[in-house]
């Protein structure tokens, strides 16, 4: 995949802010109805969000070291890698989504949850913007970040935001489901 590198960013940006408003709405909720699963192995709303910030926990400072310690200038065009590229597409929520088993650090299942998961997710997601921001400096595709799986596995830093930010949306979409269809 090949992108203007500002193009990519201006469309991430417009991705995260939609998750800021969606978990801002979720505010008005109460909290019944956020921890409410349609299942009992499935997870709630909450749930959803707290696995988001999980990830935000390692990402956001892996990806604020990286930019901070680049020397590289941007450039015109980002050029996805293969990994990074397979990884992030993988994460696109699809018509027929396919399930995932998620790492038991990562899953937040049968945890108490309140809606402090939502300041949280949104404080995220504010550092997300900035971090967006900054990256316009830098090189997409020189700069790399480790990924949660393993340090020794690095992706160019547009790939690691594609992963971050289209994880983001596949896990609100699940929360949006997940409140549709539990809604009393």
């Amino acid at each position: 995949m090949k992108i203007e590198s500002q193009l990519l960013l201006q469309e991430l940006t417009t991705q995260v802010k939609s998750h800021i408003e969606y978990a801002t709405s979720l505010e008005k909720q109460t909290e019944k109805p956020l921890n409410a699963r349609i299942t009992p192995d499935s997870w709630s709303v909450l749930e959803c969000i707290e696995h988001l910030n999980r990830y935000g926990n390692f990402y956001l400072p892996e990806i604020e070291k990286q930019i901070n310690s680049s020397n590289s200038k941007s450039e015109a065009e980002f050029k996805s890698g293969l990994l990074g590229n397979y990884f992030a597409k993988s994460m696109l929520p699809k018509a027929k989504l396919n399930k995932m088993k998620t790492f038991k650090n990562m899953n937040p299942i049968n945890s108490k949850l309140d809606k402090s998961v939502l300041q949280t997710f949104i404080s995220q997601q504010n550092k997300l913007l900035l971090l967006l921001e900054n990256a316009g400096k830098v090189s997409l595709n020189k700069t790399k970040t480790s990924i949660s799986i393993s340090t020794l596995i690095k992706l160019k830093l547009g790939d690691t935001f594609r992963f971050l930010i289209y994880h983001n949306e596949r896990h609100i979409q699940q929360a949006q489901r997940v409140l549709k269809a539990t809604w009393f």
